[in-house]
């Protein structure tokens, strides 16, 4: 789900380097020595969300004014960080090597990939998830249309816009028995 069998690359990677590097070289960063959050990761994590995740019509949809825009910023740089710093740069830099492709050929359950028309770091317009797909013995793509309701990468956490093929997939996946 909200993701390419692929190598990571492209933007997803360039924006998530960005973000580190951002954290990084914020003086109170000190090395990974830090006293208190660096001040620099909120705006990081803030412009990396935007960037990457909200889907081109949703923002519109939620932010059609330079106000509302506004307003969608300030209450993101409002909230609070509360993830250690360090952590999270493991975190999002452990993604840097990420590659599943190597062995597609070997997936034999059924395979259902769900993914949004809209979604900024895995942008189905490059062609590489059904490239890869036509690897794996019984995949099949559920690609969610763009809509106003839709949130870009975010939008797999909302099941309504899959439940029915994924209902689908289950119904009809072979069962083994053990």
């Amino acid at each position: 789900m909200a993701a390419q069998p692929t190598e990571m690359s492209a933007r997803n990677w360039m924006l998530r380097r960005i973000l580190l590097e951002t954290i990084r070289n914020d003086p109170d960063y000190n090395g990974g020595n830090y006293t208190s959050t660096p001040r620099m990761m909120k705006y990081a994590v803030a412009a990396y969300g935007v960037a990457s995740s909200g889907g081109t019509l949703g923002y519109q949809t939620l932010a059609p004014t330079a106000a509302k825009a506004d307003k969608m910023v300030d209450e993101r740089l409002a909230a609070p960080v509360t993830t250690d710093a360090n952590d999270f740069i493991y975190q999002w830099e452990s993604s840097h090597d990420y590659n599943p492709s190597g062995q597609l050929e070997r997936i034999e359950a059924s395979l259902l990939v769900i993914n949004a028309a809209d979604d900024e770091r895995n942008p189905p317009e490059t062609g590489l998830t059904e490239a890869a797909l036509k690897r794996v013995k019984n995949a099949r793509l559920y690609l969610i249309p763009a809509s106003t309701q839709t949130r870009g990468h975010a939008t797999t956490a909302n099941a309504t816009f899959y439940k029915q093929p994924l209902q689908e997939l289950l119904q009809s996946a072979p069962q083994r028995t053990m």
